[in-house]
């Protein structure tokens, strides 16, 4: 009997045990020598068609067709554009067939055909 009860108190200790560890995760971790930029070459990219309807400083604001690899369905949002020159091309109701990809809180666009 004694011993069927230290074999079920060492059970219930290792399960205890692996649980705590299992449930800290990753925390503390620290990725050194990377930084978001190293993060996002990562990042999936994808691709979407849509009608520009707004240009700002920061953002180009697209009326996008359904983003299928982000089971997304056909909506108007900002996004930010990775480089200046790209705003050049997107004016206001101009047709575009764009590649992006999620950095943050934001989406960015990495092409513009």
């Amino acid at each position: 009997m004694k011993r069927n009860v230290i074999l079920a108190t060492l059970c219930l200790f290792s399960v205890a045990t692996l649980s705590h560890a299992q449930s800290s995760g990753m925390k503390g971790m620290e990725m050194k020598g990377m930084d978001s930029k190293a993060m996002d070459v990562k990042a999936d990219i994808h691709s979407a068609t849509g009608v520009v309807t707004k240009v700002d400083k920061d953002k180009v604001t697209i009326k996008h067709e359904p983003v299928k690899s982000l089971n997304w369905p056909t909506m108007t949002m900002g996004f930010v554009a990775k480089d200046p020159k790209m705003q050049e091309k997107m004016k206001p109701g101009a047709k575009v067939d764009f590649s992006f990809t999620k950095s943050g809180k934001d989406y960015v666009i990495t092409e513009v055909k």
